[in-house]
């Protein structure tokens, strides 16, 4: 009898842990707020099948960086209502883009040195269902970006 108490009691432990939003698939939402963010502020928007959208305001005309790259990167991070959660001196960062949200690593590929743009990435492909560093679960994050090397 004590074991089937035992057993009971980690399935309790267990369904109330998956009870909560870690599990979530904010795709659909983030998608649907991400293209009502588009229109509202008449932005012309390329979507990737990843489900990321990215705006090419300059192209740049330097070198084109990979999924492996390190680049020197000036940009701003900020919500869809506007609020700022990060960004760099007009200098910019230097990274490997494998060291970097799925979004990043995708995304900056698409400009060449040189090149400015936005990035609206999804939860997916940011910081996922799970709040971290001052970043709620389920957030799109939006960044404008100047590639300004790559290294």
């Amino acid at each position: 009898m004590k074991k089937f108490g035992l057993i009971v009691l980690v399935f309790a432990i267990l369904t109330a842990c998956n009870d909560s939003d870690d599990n979530v698939d904010y795709r659909e939402k983030n998608d649907e707020d991400i293209v009502a963010y588009i229109e509202n502020n008449n932005l012309e928007a390329q979507k990737s099948g990843s489900g990321l959208y990215y705006v090419i305001d300059e192209l740049g005309s330097g070198a084109h960086p990979t999924a492996t790259s390190n680049v020197t990167v000036a940009y701003k991070g900020y919500f869809l209502n506007g609020n700022t959660f990060d960004q760099s001196d007009a200098n910019g960062i230097s990274f490997g883009l494998q060291q970097v949200i799925k979004g990043w690593t995708e995304g900056i590929p698409y400009f060449k040195e040189g090149g400015k743009g936005k990035l609206l990435i999804p939860s997916h492909l940011g910081y996922g269902p799970k709040d971290r560093r001052g970043i709620p679960g389920g957030s799109v994050l939006i960044f404008d970006i100047h590639l300004i090397s790559v290294n």
